[in-house]
């Protein structure tokens, strides 16, 4: 890489701390029950695993409103979580970390969703099982009034909005569609990392990064090669009527489509992949804070797929720092 194309990286994560973002989407928990193989057990041909740590970290739109926060932006999360024990240390840990979290809403008789994993670290790192607790119901009315009511008195204290589509209830057609409207009457940002099941409600976001499964269902071509993602990418840019659209391809990186320009491929930076959890919450996180700071979709692009090598080479859900974006774009050549 040029001198002045790391000047000008660099340049734009200085920015970082003047902007403000409102994250919405599903807040999840992600846990991690580490331990070793003991031996199999008498009842049934399983692994007894003797359990040596366990922790939490915040997961869903909770993690990228936890990367916005360490990337150095200004961060603020909106969605739901139940009322029970796991819901109140998401609360805890958003209070911890310094995540203002006042419009997160406590829904009564819901699950806060947890993805446990269990992984035996002997003789290798290994996920054994992933036990997930959810509730997908929408939001009852009373909830979905609150949130529009934060939604509509607080989005203008905001220079652009992320939301976080994992399907797991709280983005209603109608709740992604005032988010868009409202968002685009006070002229601001809108960035989506969509799930199938809504996909064609964000009509109109800013950018909207699918993964190249989600792209190709949703596009219904089977993305096999770049012929073929071209075309995927065009139909879909054109039904969804962004500015925008990135297609994540895990290791063979990202491939960035805008209206009247020639695609643009993105290679992975990632050196080791550890653990691939929550890559694309960084992906969205670090895309929108360039974006936001002015820089161009392809620069943007370029950061995000800095720090998204960088995190998976993390093991867990994880994120990342200015000061080791800075370290990976010096030391690329």
């Amino acid at each position: 890489m040029r001198r002045q194309e790391r000047d000008h990286l660099e340049k734009i994560l200085m920015g970082f701390p003047k902007i403000r973002v409102l994250v919405i989407g599903d807040i999840m928990m992600d846990r991690y029950i580490l331990g070793r193989v003991s031996r199999i057990s008498p009842e049934a041909p399983v692994p007894v695993i003797l359990v040596e740590k366990e922790d939490f970290n915040l997961g869903g739109a909770a993690n990228v409103a936890h990367n916005i926060h360490t990337l150095g932006g200004k961060v603020s999360l909106c969605g739901l979580v139940g009322d029970d024990e796991n819901g109140r240390k998401v609360k805890r840990r958003l209070m911890d970390v310094g995540i203002e979290n006042s419009g997160v809403f406590v829904e009564q008789g819901r699950q806060t969703t947890v993805k446990t994993r269990i992984i035996a670290h002997h003789p290798h790192h290994q996920q054994l099982v992933r036990i997930d607790r959810e509730t997908t119901d929408h939001p009852t009315r009373k909830t979905l009034l609150k949130l529009q009511e934060f939604l509509r008195e607080n989005l203008e204290n905001f220079d652009g909005v992320v939301i976080s589509d994992y399907g797991k209830g709280l983005l209603t057609k109608n709740l992604i569609y005032n988010i868009i409207q409202w968002s685009r009457r006070l002229n601001r940002k809108v960035m989506v990392d969509p799930k199938l099941k809504n996909f064609f409600s964000y009509k109109g976001a800013t950018v909207v990064t699918p993964n190249a499964k989600e792209a190709s269902e949703a596009s219904r071509i089977p993305i096999q090669d770049k012929s073929s993602l071209e075309r995927a990418g065009r139909i879909l840019l054109r039904k969804l009527r962004c500015e925008v659209l990135v297609i994540t391809q895990g290791e063979e990186g990202m491939t960035i489509f805008e209206p009247h320009h020639k695609i643009f491929p993105v290679p992975t930076m990632a050196r080791e992949v550890y653990d691939v959890t929550g890559a694309g919450d960084t992906v969205i996180a670090s895309m929108s804070l360039a974006m936001l700071s002015g820089a161009n979709a392809r620069n943007s692009a370029r950061l995000a797929n800095y720090a998204a090598g960088i995190v998976v080479g993390k093991r867990g859900t994880a994120t990342v720092t200015p000061e080791e974006l800075i370290k990976a774009i010096r030391e690329e050549r």
